[in-house]
């Protein structure tokens, strides 16, 4: 079996729409998915996904441009491509490569699992549970909004449920400025104090409310310094957080020993993460409890499994980053390996099954049940592309929005 061609689709299915609990960038012109095709010689094609939110066309140049290194090679040979892409260019790694390996190695799980006439998780080693618990998000504009807002999820019988209040950085945003120009994003102005004495009284608001025995969690999104950061996890440590993430930023992770020093609050980080060597600190000095990569930006389904084989022995378990800019097949990806691993926490879930051009475009996502992600016993991963459909749905430019302090200095999203 050879690869034949590798084609490469850019498509924003919705951005001229609203849904209800899917998240807030499908309001700023919805999101742009990269879908890859591998193509086989024996008519076996495979299914990836290379998205990478405001930098998709960067990952769709990068997949064309590592095409004729594909053409002629055998598809079932995973291991052996994977490690070649990533030596393909002399400065190896980065989210953008990272991300274009990944779309590639998902499709290649996919032909391997269609070639084994079994699910992608039973050629990792075969099923360690029945299903992935997951967990959905619940925000408001008060702590009586959130807490109803809670409740709704629990309903439906999820078990966890991240809590945020106004947004990333709550009432810490004092104001908004306009975009300068028309397709730009606006500016949003921060500053911690507020946030850093709302949150507290938030949990102790839906501890009263809904109990102690609710798994809740809050993502800080980086909006922190480590000394700030600290001082949160220590205030929110009696109202049992099922997890704080992301309570700095990347370029801060020794900080998070000072962190774990001080709180016994569980910590979480790693969603932009896209490499094992940001990773391996985290693990080996036991600063974290979840890593929150996701397959689709370290490197694909190969990695991913590595690098959740290192955390094990130190006690980490996954976390995977999954919101709305992360599509269907990245989706399925993440699933199929956390089916796989005994260290396996938590998926964060965007339903996309719940949405019918997601199931016209990606047939089928992949469905929850009570709390519970399953994934598509069908062989591979379970999911396909409708290419036919994609000149609908064509690329529209999206940016990341911009968030500065007060005094006019560049703060991270």
């Amino acid at each position: 079996m050879k690869i034949e061609d590798v084609k490469v689709f850019v498509v924003n299915p919705i951005a001229a729409e609203k849904f209800e609990g899917i998240g807030h960038l499908y309001r700023r012109g919805g999101i742009n998915y990269v879908v890859v095709k591998v193509l086989t010689d024996e008519g076996i094609h495979g299914v990836g996904e290379g998205t990478l939110h405001a930098s998709e066309l960067a990952v769709a140049a990068t997949i064309n441009h590592l095409k004729d290194l594909l053409i002629g090679k055998d598809p079932q040979n995973i291991e052996d491509i994977w490690n070649f892409l990533h030596r393909a260019t002399y400065w190896r790694g980065g989210p953008i490569f990272k991300t274009a390996i990944a779309a590639i190695d998902m499709a290649l799980w996919d032909i391997k699992g269609k070639l084994a006439n079994m699910p992608v998780y039973q050629l990792l080693g075969g099923a360690c549970r029945k299903g992935v618990l997951v967990y959905r998000h619940a925000d408001g504009r008060e702590p009586k909004e959130v807490a109803e807002n809670v409740r709704k999820w629990l309903e439906q019988g999820y078990k966890v449920v991240r809590a945020q209040m106004g947004g990333y950085g709550g009432s810490g945003n004092l104001r908004h400025e306009p975009a300068e120009r028309e397709g730009l994003p606006a500016t949003t102005y921060f500053e911690p104090t507020r946030y850093l004495l709302e949150v507290p009284k938030l949990f102790e608001y839906l501890r009263s409310e809904l109990g102690m025995e609710v798994e809740l969690l809050h993502d800080v999104h980086e909006q922190l310094s480590p000394i700030e950061a600290a001082q949160l996890a220590k205030q929110l440590e009696p109202y049992r957080l099922f997890f704080l993430e992301d309570p700095v930023s990347p370029e801060h992770k020794e900080a998070l020993a000072f962190i774990r020093s001080q709180t016994t609050t569980p910590l979480a980080i790693g969603e932009i993460f896209c490499d094992r060597e940001q990773v391996l600190p985290l693990f080996v000095n036991r600063w974290v409890d979840y890593i929150r990569i996701a397959p689709m930006h370290v490197g694909g389904i190969t990695e991913a499994k590595k690098i959740m084989i290192l955390a094990e022995p130190f006690g980490v378990k996954s976390a995977f980053h999954g919101a709305a800019d992360l599509g269907p097949i990245s989706q399925a990806a993440a699933i199929h390996v956390q089916m796989s691993i005994p260290n396996c926490g938590v998926q964060e879930w965007t339903d996309f099954r719940g949405i019918q051009v997601f199931c016209d475009l990606f047939p089928i996502p992949c469905e929850v049940r009570d709390g519970y992600a399953y994934p598509n016993d069908a062989p591979g991963l379970g999911i396909d592309f409708n290419e036919a459909l994609a000149e609908r749905f064509p690329y529209s430019p999206v940016y990341m929005p911009q968030i500065r302090r007060t005094d006019g200095t560049v703060h991270g999203y």
